[in-house]
């Protein structure tokens, strides 16, 4: 699979099909291979990544420290150390260990750096992971959707069941007013960039869908 195939129409995959059709796609690939997952808050990113490899970048640990920066632009590209990602990308890619930062849910900024070893699946997961810094570096690229009304509702249940120290008010406002809005500056690009499209709509994860292959 190369990056020019991306420019061709997306093949759009059922939720329960998708881990096993990409990871079929990497056996096309002799050496290692590098999948990039992105898609919008709850869409189901993170889930799929862990289907995929148990070597999983997440672009969270590349945010910025909230306590630093305007709330209006954490979730930005810009605000991330993205070059930092597409240099670790590129030292996994090519069989080396590399030291990436860890990014706190709990206090919001970064508290440290772990050891990543390579392996032959490495995913890369986030809302930036199909920006061009990372992309570049990447074998197959995923962007996986669902509707916001679904996606509200998943991100409410993750914050009740304690993953993150927010109230649901304020979830709800970041949700709406900060990362929506964000990520809709670069939906269509990362879209148009991937090879497949997920989709993970239903509340059983199973939505029928059907587009030409790639």
């Amino acid at each position: 699979m190369t990056s020019d195939s991306a420019s061709s129409t997306p093949r759009v995959l059922h939720w329960h099909e998708a881990a096993d059709v990409i990871l079929a796609a990497t056996r096309a690939f002799s050496d290692r291979v590098v999948i990039g997952v992105t898609g919008s808050v709850a869409a189901g990113k993170s889930t799929l990544a862990r289907r995929l490899s148990d070597t999983v970048v997440s672009t969270d640990h590349y945010l910025p420290n909230y306590d630093e920066t305007p709330e209006a632009l954490r979730d930005l590209a810009e605000s991330s150390d993205l070059e930092g990602l597409a240099r670790n990308i590129a030292a996994l890619r090519a069989g080396c260990a590399t030291d990436a930062p860890v990014w706190s849910f709990e206090s919001h900024r970064r508290e440290g750096m772990q050891r990543i070893e390579p392996a032959r699946v490495v995913v890369v997961e986030g809302l930036h992971a199909l920006h061009a810094l990372p992309r570049a570096h990447l074998d197959i690229a995923v962007f996986v959707e669902a509707s916001q009304p679904t996606r509200w509702s998943r991100a409410a249940a993750r914050e009740a069941a304690g993953d993150r120290p927010w109230t649901r008010e304020y979830l709800e406002h970041f949700f709406y007013h900060v990362a929506e809005p964000t990520f809709a500056l670069h939906a269509a690009a990362y879209r148009s960039s991937a090879h497949f499209i997920v989709v993970n709509d239903a509340r059983d994860g199973l939505t029928v869908h059907h587009a030409p292959s790639v």
